[in-house]
């Protein structure tokens, strides 16, 4: 297990460097004069200009640049944005927020979605299983834009069940709602790759086994049948959560959540490069992270993995 896990952290070095050399790559060499966004529409004076280049190392050759950066990676020192305010303090006010919110998508997704989906492909071909299917299409052709619009207006506004708006330090009470539309349209995924791998598992030869054996119909399902059907659901699930992290900017401006995707599209529209460059690379090391934590899983369900 140990030899598994080097081999699994050594693959994710090259990746993280990878990822994020690209991304500052298409932030810094290909995106025009970085420091055009401060000066405004009057532009920059040769004096203001050159200050701003050296104070965000744009006078070095692009690798130094790109070193430098990563320096800053490595000792918790990414430089301050375009309003002069350090970034390792915005993201620290940020990030926990965003965590939360992708936690709670996570955990609904997986809860729900899982159980939906076992109930359906343990239901094949029955009313249940054809009104479950039809439930998750109409999920994932709502926007998530649409869908955030919808239950804000009629939960938060209409029915007063939650707060239309997250208040300030975002309360879990004011993110379930913001939760639950981040993550129905992945539950929506979640429910059909359950259902079709359990489907297609409960009807495998190790099953028939455990069943004329005469073991119990609820340890059938739950060890030869649910174990078996979770690994493609674990793979989604694990890189479903760096993608919530980066794709819950439509989610936290809808619900004014002070979150990374917020911080991520206002920094985008103020053409803050170095703010960009920093969130995308939390991002990275977020997905990172979380494929670390699907490969561990892997080895726990099914042993034949780590030991190939």
């Amino acid at each position: 297990m140990a030899w598994y896990l080097i081999r699994r952290i050594l693959q994710m070095i090259p990746v993280f460097f990878g990822a994020i050399f690209i991304v500052y790559f298409l932030m810094f060499a290909t995106s025009g004069d970085p420091t055009a966004a401060l000066c405004g529409d009057r532009g920059c004076t040769d004096a203001t200009k050159a200050a701003l280049e050296a104070q965000y190392n744009l006078d070095q050759p692009f690798i130094v640049q790109f070193l430098l950066y990563l320096k800053g990676v490595f000792t918790l020192d990414l430089g301050k944005n375009f309003s002069g305010r350090p970034i390792l303090s915005v993201i620290a006010d940020t990030f926990p927020n965003t965590v939360k919110l992708a936690i709670i998508a996570v955990i609904f997704e997986a809860i729900f979605g899982v159980l939906l989906g076992l109930i359906a492909g343990l239901r094949k071909g029955t009313w249940y299983d054809s009104g479950l299917l039809f439930f998750s299409l109409i999920l994932i052709s709502i926007p998530v834009f649409v869908l955030g619009f919808v239950s804000q207006f009629v939960f938060g506004i209409k029915l007063g069940w939650t707060s239309p708006t997250v208040g300030s330090g975002a309360p879990l009470t004011d993110l379930l709602l913001p939760g639950m539309v981040l993550g129905g349209i992945s539950l929506a995924y979640v429910l059909r790759l359950t259902r079709n791998s359990v489907a297609e598992t409960r009807d495998a030869d190790h099953v028939r086994t455990a069943t004329a054996k005469g073991l119990s119909r609820r340890r059938v399902i739950n060890v030869h049948v649910l174990r078996n059907s979770m690994i493609p659901v674990v793979t989604f699930l694990g890189a479903d959560l760096g993608a919530l992290m980066g794709g819950a900017i439509v989610t936290e401006r809808i619900f004014n959540i002070n979150g990374i995707g917020n911080q991520l599209y206002r920094a985008i529209n103020l053409g803050d490069g170095a703010m960009v460059v920093s969130l995308v690379t939390l991002i990275v090391i977020v997905f990172v992270l979380a494929n670390l934590l699907v490969d561990l899983l892997y080895a726990v369900l099914d042993p034949r993995i780590r030991y190939a």
